[in-house]
């Protein structure tokens, strides 16, 4: 059934899958910034996503803004499950967003802006992948309000999915210094994508194994048949875009590379909606019982059909403007 609580949750989906490929490879870089060498090399990273970096941001606040205005229910159970790995991935963003521009300005403490900008970028990567695997495992819900204790979201699990993101936002990273960078630098990055494609590839079954055994439904939407049909694409077609990316990268493709491993993610994101559809809390809120009123929905709309085509396009101009490589010298 096609009504607006679809659309809403089609355009929040929108905006998560758009955060994550577009601020996933700039904290990709955060957390290869220590095995970068001090100058030259550190100062090509940055400036390859100087033009981009904060804009990419837009898109977490679209996906939370909506959440609350679309979900209410969802977001008030939500949050009090899940504070203390928001505040973390908020906070992780601070420090990287503070560590980027201070690191420019304060030459004197340039080594400590560096921690700080990993630092910051590899607690936001984990936060996020934590909160994924929480809410995948399920949150408990008493009423319409959240039920469970304080360290509820802390599990193998979520520890698992946490480490598999930050080995993917690392791929992404790689993958985008591969195609926007030369030289030993260009080499460098190439080789850490071959190594970080087998780390993904073996956290994605491991994930998507473990995923099978939290809820009865995940497996009975992915095995039962004659749906597995259907479902079984999702693994055939990871396969064939694995192969491609290495591939791409054993013949020194610049821009390919970085575009499997994006195929890669919405095949995550694909899988991730197979499981979980049409729930916004995996097997106990679905988005119909958790949206708001009709006419709040339809009010949000008409905004949100000005501003959601408005983002993606001012975005796309500023990475069409910076679309060449960046020199040793900081330009493109």
């Amino acid at each position: 059934m096609m009504d607006l609580t679809v659309i809403w949750a089609g355009i929040i989906g929108f905006a998560i899958t758009a955060y994550v490929i577009m601020d996933g490879f700039d904290l990709g870089i955060g957390i290869l910034f220590p095995l970068f060498e001090v100058g030259s090399k550190r100062d090509t990273a940055m400036n390859s996503i100087a033009p981009v970096w904060d804009g990419n941001e837009t898109w977490l606040v679209l996906g939370g803004g909506g959440l609350l205005a679309a979900f209410p229910l969802a977001y008030a159970i939500i949050l009090p499950a899940l504070y203390a790995p928001l505040m973390a991935m908020l906070l992780g963003l601070v420090l990287r967003g503070v560590a980027f521009e201070f690191r420019w300005r304060d030459p004197a403490h340039r080594p400590l802006w560096d921690i700080a900008f990993t630092a910051g970028s590899l607690v936001a990567a984990f936060a996020q992948g934590v909160t994924l695997g929480a809410l995948l495992q399920g949150i408990t819900v008493v009423g319409r309000a959240y039920g469970g204790g304080w360290w509820d979201w802390l599990s193998p699990f979520s520890i698992l999915t946490g480490t598999g993101l930050v080995a993917g936002y690392a791929l992404l990273g790689a993958c985008w210094l591969n195609w926007k960078t030369e030289g030993d630098l260009q080499d460098q990055c190439a080789r850490y994508a071959r190594r970080l494609g087998i780390v993904l590839l073996a956290v994605i079954a491991a994930v998507s194994l473990a995923t099978l055994t939290l809820e009865p439904r995940y497996a009975e939407r992915w095995l039962a048949w004659p749906g597995i049909l259907a479902t079984a694409q999702v693994p055939l077609a990871t396969l064939i875009v694995s192969f491609m990316y290495y591939r791409s990268l054993a013949r020194r493709r610049d821009a390919q590379p970085f575009f499997w491993a994006l195929g890669l993610f919405g095949l995550c994101l694909v899988g991730l909606g197979i499981s979980i559809w049409p729930d916004v809390i995996p097997a106990r809120v679905t988005i119909w019982q958790a949206a708001a009123p009709y006419r709040s929905q339809a009010f949000m709309l008409v905004g949100a059909a000005v501003l959601v085509p408005v983002i993606p396009a001012y975005t796309a101009w500023a990475y069409w403007v910076f679309r060449g490589k960046v020199g040793s010298d900081g330009y493109h």
